[in-house]
This record gives structure tokens, sequence and C-alpha cells, in this order.
């Protein structure tokens, strides 16, 4: 699966239908401020923000907008991904994603998704280290893509 830098884009694969579906799943009722934040989501694409998600939303109030994105991570309908300059962004989770992780291009913000993550032993030594019970993790890799780097190259 590929994020903005190219190839097929998550928007393409996952309908207001299917977000509904995730969220009756999870228990959680369909209500019509709902139902318009889910076809915005749908409508804006792989990549979004919460400020962008209330305007694309009139009448939608912004704690609405919050409970619903916090929702959709329950039943990982959306992920976050914190880019290289902070900043917040929500995309849209395939159905078997599953945990994943994030690689994103400090230039341009193209965000990849990848699962293979061979951190179990890390996490585990981190825990006996620490006395922690890690319940989970996220990992973002920063770097240029290779669109960014070539039209770099050619500066």
């Amino acid at each position: 699966m590929t994020g903005s830098g190219g190839g097929q884009t998550i928007d393409s694969m996952v309908t207001t239908d299917l977000l509904e579906h995730e969220l009756l799943r999870g228990g959680h009722r369909i209500t019509e401020p709902r139902r318009r934040l889910l076809s915005s989501i749908q409508a804006m694409g792989d990549h979004f923000t919460a400020e962008g998600l209330a305007a694309a939303s009139p009448g939608v109030g912004r704690a609405t907008v919050f409970r619903t994105l916090k929702l959709l991570q329950e039943v990982e309908a959306v992920c976050q991904v914190v880019l290289d300059d902070g900043t917040l962004q929500y995309r849209l989770t395939p159905n078997n994603a599953g945990h994943h992780h994030h690689i994103v291009c400090s230039r341009c913000g193209a965000v990849n998704d990848f699962a293979s993550c061979d951190i179990q032993g890390l996490l585990a030594e981190l825990a006996r280290r620490t006395g922690y019970d890690i319940e989970t993790h996220r990992l973002e890799v920063y770097g240029r893509c290779s669109e960014c780097r070539e039209e770099l190259g050619r500066a």
C-alpha cells in the first residue's frame, strides 16, 4: 500500500459506507453530523487534518470532529501521522492494515505505510529495564522520498 508518494491511494479503497460499518461494528451510532464528517473524510482523501475536516464540514462542531476522529482511530479506520514539523495529520486505513508504521518525506510530506517492524526484542528489553508494561508503540521514520531526491539533484 502506498500513500501520497505515488501509486494507489487509500481513499480509493475506503468508502463512506465502509467507515460507517466500522463505527457500527465498534458499537457507535451513526448520527447525521458523523455521516457528514465521514463524507468529508472520503472527499478529502489520503491526508487530512482535524482543522481541515472541520472546515470541510460546516455545521459540525469541533468537539464532534475530534470525538469522531478518536472513535475512528479506536476502530482502526484512520490513523494519525506526525509529520517532520510536528503537524498532526490523519490517514484512512485500509481494512486489513493492522498495526503499521509510517515513513514520511520531510520535504513534500508524502507518507507511506510499512508493517515490517522487527523491534519486539527492543520493546521487551525496554520493558525489562524500565519496568513498564508496554501496551503499544508508534514509529514514524523521516527522510526524503525518491521524487524529492531527484528534484534536489536537478536543482
